[in-house]
């Protein structure tokens, strides 16, 4: 019970935090821990990208098949322009955070750290991985990391051994990898983030554009029935527009600061059966005999055929 308290206590008070103080908006993982019981979609989609809208490049690289039992590297790429920076929360410039989430089959684990090789531990030095949730160590997270040395990030997979678990088969699996950089456009409660392009809501004049207090600026629009709209827009997209300026219900008031994004792929890795390789090295070192015995066997028939004079 108090254990179920203090977790309660302590989602409302992070909840309470990213609504005041928009920056922490920036480990969104917790809302999509919080909010699905699977990251991925029925529809396939990953659901970061709710609030990452703009559709980006992500490749990944794995073994086309793996032994039981041994570590092997599923690499994440997330391919950007370093020369680019996003808007920050406080509407200043900096440069793009990356993450990602890699989805594996059921047993695949994220590999401990007394089974990685030195060149491993090396190339995840830095990098901190989380699971989704205490049920699902198959499902990874990892981010916010710095994008300029982050565009690859390394994820050292432990495979299962069906020796030791029978809910486990040799065959094909399949992998879903999401790959992010910087903000998103939209906060999780559905509010736009300073990271999107912000629109007129009403048609009409623009009669006053003033500072607020967060940074950002406050532009009135009159509407042709006498009201007048506050339309607040916060600190980092630029306004288009000026005062005396006529203005449609959608149109954009400010410039798209957005220079990130979210993209997925799948992949496929073999759990591969030891007894079929060494079967299959037998059967290739049987062939290897035949064939050479049959050289052998010609070429002794061809000498018992010179002898005869055939």
């Amino acid at each position: 019970m108090r254990r179920s308290l203090s977790l309660l206590l302590s989602s409302l008070l992070m909840v309470i935090s990213l609504l005041v103080a928009p920056q922490a908006s920036w480990a969104y993982p917790f809302w999509a821990q919080q909010n699905y019981d699977n990251p991925r979609e029925a529809t396939g989609k990953i659901v970061c990208a709710n609030c990452h809208l703009a559709k980006k490049l992500t490749q990944v690289e794995v073994p086309q098949a793996v032994m039981p039992n041994t570590v092997f590297k599923a690499v994440v790429k997330i391919p950007y322009d370093t020369a680019v920076q996003q808007v920050a929360a406080d509407g200043s410039r900096s440069g793009l955070n990356v993450g990602a989430v890699v989805m594996l089959p059921d047993g695949f684990v994220i590999a401990p750290q007394d089974r990685l090789t030195e060149e491993l531990k090396e190339e995840t030095k830095g990098v901190y991985y989380t699971q989704y949730s205490d049920s699902q160590p198959n499902i990874l997270l990892v981010g916010p990391l710095p994008g300029d040395e982050h565009r690859e990030i390394v994820f050292p997979i432990l495979s299962p051994d069906p020796a030791t678990d029978s809910s486990i088969h040799f065959g094909k699996y399949q992998l879903h990898i999401g790959g992010n950089r910087g903000r998103g456009q939209v906060y999780p409660t559905g509010e736009k983030s300073n990271n999107g392009a912000f629109n007129a809501s009403v048609s009409g004049q623009v009669s006053a554009i003033s500072s607020n207090d967060k940074g950002g600026s406050t532009v009135s629009i009159s509407a042709a029935d006498g009201s007048s709209v506050d339309e607040v827009i916060p600190a980092g997209p630029e306004l288009l527009i000026k005062v005396g300026d006529s203005v449609t219900a959608g149109v954009p008031l400010t410039s798209d600061p957005n220079v990130g994004g979210f993209g997925q792929i799948d992949a496929e890795v073999v759990l591969q059966n030891p007894v079929r390789i060494y079967g299959l090295l037998a059967f290739l070192a049987a062939v290897a005999i035949a064939q050479i015995m049959l050289v052998l066997k010609k070429r002794q028939i061809e000498k018992v055929q010179a002898a005869e004079g055939v």
